[in-house]
């Protein structure tokens, strides 16, 4: 369903919601305002007939009952409106208005008002009773002829409304389709971009609830953009990565083919076997690094002392090519919570730079660090560490400082940083004091 037609069905309904709730109310109180005027009418019907007896005006003396001529109002629709009874106190009906049923209104003998069945219509009546002259004035009308009269000003108020209502539907649809004209110019706008087209939306005067989604989609053309560029970098990069040891590669085997010394092809397939390591750790990584920024984030009980032996026993003919030791530390026991894989990669490439950087002979120590919250992990070389200047930098993709050792790709902590972030962790790089260089990496538990 359309926004255009949400907005339409909701403010119509609203608007026939207080519609009928003042139709409810106009009957309710015209009912109440029609029910106080007419009960005054026979109050003073009774009063002005009793008052014209007294002044004899209206003779009650003779002995049989007569018409008696009692103003009533007889309009279309309304005949009989007020019907009059005059009885004497001792119950002889001396007199009643002409159209008067002839049974008696009411069988009340107090003044006041009272509602009886008459001819098996409901009556209202009004009694007036005149002890002086010894006669009961009863002056009434049919509650039939109230209803009708309430029904009658309803219908002449339902009749305008039937044809606003319509009017006022066709209002509501119109001023929903311009109040949506701020929307539709903006969807028109996207729908004639080009696909490559990033650029921010263009400013302008705009309604302030447009604003926001402008913003927000400004913010993400340029975070698309950015995710682009480094899309297109990392192409670049992994090319030019690429590129070099296949080069090698090609070089070598075309020495190694044409040598006509053991030493000289022995010198090549050992170049060869070196690139082929290094293309393969390249190759490793690129598929560790989109491996892990794809990768889910459920988390589950992992063993950690397991998970640290996984990592160390996966470098373990690297480190003892450079007869570098791994030695663990502090709370390895037991379980935390956290996705296994992203763990790993983070542990594997951080003792991969630490085994990488520090010299022969020389020792890589991992410390382990578990409170309720938080599992921290240490990892410590004795290598010449990283410069101040370059820590900023050194988790950008395929940066490699100067310094660095060869073979080295640029990526480990770029797969380090982007597996910590998943993890919801923090990775703290810290200047290295003297000789070797300490990352600390913090995860909640």
């Amino acid at each position: 369903m359309s926004l255009k037609i949400r907005l339409f069905l909701l403010l119509s309904a609203a608007t026939g919601l207080v519609w009928l709730s003042a139709v409810l109310w106009i009957d309710y109180s015209t009912r109440g305002e029609v029910e106080k005027v007419l009960d005054a009418r026979l109050r003073e019907a009774a009063t002005m007939v009793s008052s014209l007896i007294a002044d004899r005006r209206i003779d009650v003396t003779a002995d049989a009952p007569r018409q008696l001529s009692v103003p009533a109002a007889t309009g279309a629709g309304y005949n009989r409106q007020l019907s009059c009874q005059i009885w004497s106190l001792d119950g002889g009906l001396l007199g009643q208005s002409e159209g008067a049923p002839a049974a008696r209104l009411t069988t009340a003998t107090q003044s006041g008002f009272s509602q009886e069945v008459v001819d098996g219509e409901l009556w209202r009546v009004y009694t007036t009773v005149n002890t002086e002259l010894g006669v009961r004035v009863m002056v009434g009308d049919a509650v039939a002829v109230r209803g009708r009269l309430v029904r009658d000003v309803m219908t002449g108020f339902a009749i305008p409304a039937a044809v606003i209502l319509p009017l006022l539907a066709a209002l509501i649809w119109l001023s929903v389709g311009r109040g949506l004209k701020p929307l539709d110019r903006l969807a028109e706008g996207l729908r004639e971009r080009a696909p490559q087209d990033l650029s921010p939306l263009p400013a302008g005067p705009a309604p302030r609830e447009i604003r926001p989604v402008r913003r927000a989609l400004n913010r993400l053309f340029a975070e698309v953009e950015a995710v682009r560029a480094t899309e297109r970098d990392f192409v670049a990069f992994a090319a030019h990565e690429l590129k070099t040891p296949m080069a090698g590669l090609r070089m070598q085997a075309q020495i190694a083919r044409i040598a006509e010394d053991d030493d000289t092809r022995r010198h090549a397939l050992l170049t060869i076997g070196q690139s082929v390591d290094r293309t393969d750790r390249l190759v490793r990584q690129l598929l560790d690094l989109a491996t892990v920024e794809r990768h889910g984030t459920s988390a589950a009980p992992v063993d950690l002392a397991a998970l640290i032996a996984d990592a160390c026993r996966d470098l373990g003919q690297m480190a003892a090519q450079k007869r570098v030791r791994v030695e663990v530390f502090g709370e390895t026991a037991g379980t935390t919570r956290t996705t296994r894989y992203l763990l790993h990669a983070a542990l594997r490439n951080l003792l991969e730079n630490a085994i990488a950087a520090s010299p022969e002979g020389g020792t890589v120590d991992v410390s382990v660090e578990q409170t309720p919250d938080r599992l921290s992990i240490t990892i410590r070389d004795q290598g010449p560490g990283i410069a101040p200047d370059q820590l900023d930098r050194v988790t950008e993709r395929f940066y490699r400082p100067a310094d660095a050792p060869q073979g080295g790709s640029g990526l480990g902590l770029a797969i380090v940083a982007s597996a910590v972030n998943r993890l919801n962790g923090r990775l703290d790089l810290p200047a290295a004091a003297g000789s070797g260089q300490t990352v600390r990496i913090h995860f909640p538990q």
